[in-house]
């Protein structure tokens, strides 16, 4: 999946913004052109993990002349963000993991003290 960006164009004083429309609230800057887009790459995967832990819907990427017709990004440049699939993919898949024991025995007493499964606090974890 592929959403549009508009890039405002630095100067020696200011940063590059970007801005991704079809994403409220989602933008990102950067000293050069190169690091405004890798940061705006970063916060596109940031909204979206937020977005489905608050059970949202993910918008449909507007395409980019759609984008470029929007009078507010008229003298801006434009670009592509990819963003992979398996970012928006929520299906459950059962996985068989190797950990020693003695972090096993620390995970599974976190587990209980907050009230979660083995599987549940992992998750919980990674999405720290």
């Amino acid at each position: 999946m592929r959403y549009p960006i508009a890039i405002e164009t630095g100067t020696d004083t200011t940063a590059y913004g970007v801005v991704v429309p079809d994403l409220p609230g989602c933008f990102s800057a950067g000293d050069t052109m190169d690091e405004a887009v890798a940061n705006a790459e970063a916060a596109v995967i940031a909204w979206i993990e937020s977005a489905l832990d608050q059970g949202q819907d993910i918008p449909h990427p507007t395409s980019l002349e759609g984008i470029r017709a929007m009078p507010e990004y008229h003298d801006w440049a434009y670009g592509l963000i990819t963003v992979d699939p398996a970012a928006l993919d929520t299906t459950i898949e059962r996985v068989n993991i190797t950990i020693p024991r003695r972090v096993l025995f620390r995970l599974d007493k976190r587990a209980k003290e907050e009230g979660e499964t083995r599987s549940g606090m992992i998750a919980k974890l990674a999405l720290c």
